[in-house]
């Protein structure tokens, strides 16, 4: 199969990789020829797009013959057998290493100008180039990414030799190659056109990209309207804390989901920043926040303190308000379920959704007292677990729903499990982004 362009070959692989569009993805491209293959790739997963940038060490007197590769954040390959083979002395390596390294940095201040690399650390990071040749440069992105703190690597090529794949196999988590050959000779030659791209066309690529991608770094805007971050960690004030957080807010969002977890660091744990993610390619935006410090975190029964918990929420939720204009719904996981129902008990949210956790450490009378909707998202084989978010829900006087997910266990670590409760809580909050008709922020009783 011969690809008519870099374009179309980044088509051609982006409907291999599906199956990471409800992960939090970023699209790294090799530049420059990977450049316009991952334009492609992330415009299909609906997915941001950044560099990693490299380059080749070849042997000079054989310019196809590449020795290793040099990346961003000092990331250094070497292809031992390679260099062996070509009789290239130190002299000479360090000659083509200088200048090599200089020309990757020249390359960094041209390509990103200004413009500040994406925000990597907890995420998916899928490094797409155009082709693999001896897999060394694509070796060195996917070193980069790890170094830029990526949670996962997946490495996505049109073409490549089938001898590189095994050991990239080793450096990164998944690789896809669509054609990986015994004898890949000329990779030009698998191409209708395989012209040489220029550093115009991948800033004009990156420039396309720009709205989906731009990481704001000053203080969050006054209104929604002024375009924040789409994914960028922030801090919330609640009383004496300032609590982490990782904000996301598309184009235009209807409401924002504040996302509470009863931890220090739940938020970069992969299976609620993909949940997060499918909010927002929703459209919805979302405060995935810790309601403890790190710190606070290290003594276990202030997870269980639902009433600092919800205090702290209800903090979180003024905040977002005030800085996004948006109404509020709450989503919570772990005992951050208590938490979102106890501080939805005295606010006008407008829905609300538990995963798994455990809302019915909330207190009965605030169970009572919920006017959003809300809904149970529940593993079928935790028996247990269920039947006590069905205690919770026996509380309830507002419009609620208990639904178990088939397969699926406490924490939702079976396979497809974490997208069926995305797609779930998703649904819920698209659903019910309005708050409910005559709600107002209910008063306690004396």
């Amino acid at each position: 199969m011969r690809y008519e362009n870099r374009a179309d070959a980044g088509r051609r692989l982006a409907r291999c990789l599906e199956f990471l569009r409800h992960e939090d993805v970023v699209v790294l491209g090799v530049p420059r020829g990977g450049v316009p293959v991952a334009f492609e790739v992330a415009r299909r997963l609906d997915a941001p797009l950044d560099l990693a940038v490299v380059r080749k060490l070849r042997v000079p007197w054989q310019p196809e013959l590449g020795f290793g590769a040099l990346g961003e954040h000092g990331v250094r390959v070497i292809d031992r057998a390679v260099l062996s083979e070509s009789g290239l002395d130190p002299a000479e390596q360090e000659t083509v290493e200088h200048a090599e390294q200089a020309e990757l940095e020249r390359r960094l201040r041209h390509l990103r100008g200004s413009r500040p690399p994406l925000p990597v650390a907890g995420r998916t990071a899928l490094v797409v180039a155009d082709s693999l040749s001896t897999g060394a440069a694509a070796e060195a992105a996917c070193r980069v990414a790890r170094t830029r703190g990526a949670e996962r690597v997946v490495l996505a090529v049109p073409v490549g030799p089938e001898a590189a794949l095994p050991h990239l196999r080793t450096v990164a988590d998944g690789v896809v190659c669509l054609q990986p050959l015994r004898h890949l000779g000329s990779v030009g030659a698998w191409y209708e056109d395989f012209g040489q791209v220029t550093d115009a066309e991948v800033a004009a690529l990156l420039a396309e990209a720009q709205p989906a991608t731009t990481t704001a770094t000053g203080p969050l805007p006054e209104s929604a309207s002024a375009s924040p971050s789409p994914d960028r960690e922030v801090e919330v004030p609640a009383g004496p804390v300032h609590l982490a957080a990782r904000l996301a807010l598309p184009p235009t969002p209807p409401v924002a989901v504040a996302y509470a977890l009863g931890g220090g660091s739940g938020r970069h744990h992969p299976p609620h920043r993909r949940v997060a993610a499918v909010l927002r390619r929703a459209g919805l935006g979302t405060l995935l926040i810790d309601l403890l410090t790190e710190d606070e975190e290290r003594t276990p029964h202030n997870a269980f303190d639902i009433v600092l918990l919800a205090r702290r929420l209800r903090a979180a939720t003024d905040w977002l308000r005030r800085e996004t204009g948006l109404p509020v719904s709450h989503c919570g996981a772990g005992t951050g379920a208590a938490a979102a129902l106890e501080a939805a008990a005295d606010d006008d949210i407008c829905a609300a959704v538990c995963l798994g956790g455990r809302p019915d450490l909330a207190a009965p009378a605030a169970l009572a007292r919920v006017r959003a909707p809300c809904l149970f998202v529940v593993g079928a084989l935790d028996t247990r677990l269920l039947g006590l978010n069905r205690l919770a829900a026996d509380w309830m006087r507002c419009d609620h729903r208990v639904v178990p997910v088939p397969g699926a266990t406490d924490l939702f670590t079976e396979r497809g499990t974490v997208e069926t409760v995305a797609d779930l809580a998703r649904d819920w909050f698209t659903t019910h982004h309005a708050r409910p008709e005559g709600a107002r922020r209910p008063l306690t009783s004396a």
